[in-house]
């Protein structure tokens, strides 16, 4: 899905991020984003930048988002040492 919003969203953040994330993700929520819903929790979201994966809920009564984790799509690769000694 693509999660888009029609206003320059109110974000706030539950913890001190790098600089630019806060204004990086209001973008991507401006322009649309992919985004997948949290099964779990309602109104929750990962959203996804090029590099990045934001976690999100989006207030259903006023439409503030509130930033609760980040972390990059660039894991590490786990190989297995079958994998290793091929």
């Amino acid at each position: 899905m693509v999660l888009h919003l029609a206003n320059m969203p109110r974000i706030e953040a539950v913890r001190s991020y790098p600089a630019g994330t806060l204004d990086r993700l209001s973008q991507l929520l401006v322009l649309g984003a992919p985004a997948r819903p949290d099964p779990r929790r309602v109104s929750f979201y990962e959203v996804e930048s090029d590099s990045d994966v934001y976690y999100v809920h989006i207030s259903p009564e006023n439409g503030r988002v509130l930033l609760i984790g980040l972390w990059s799509k660039t894991a590490p690769v786990m190989r297995s040492a079958a994998t290793q000694a091929a």
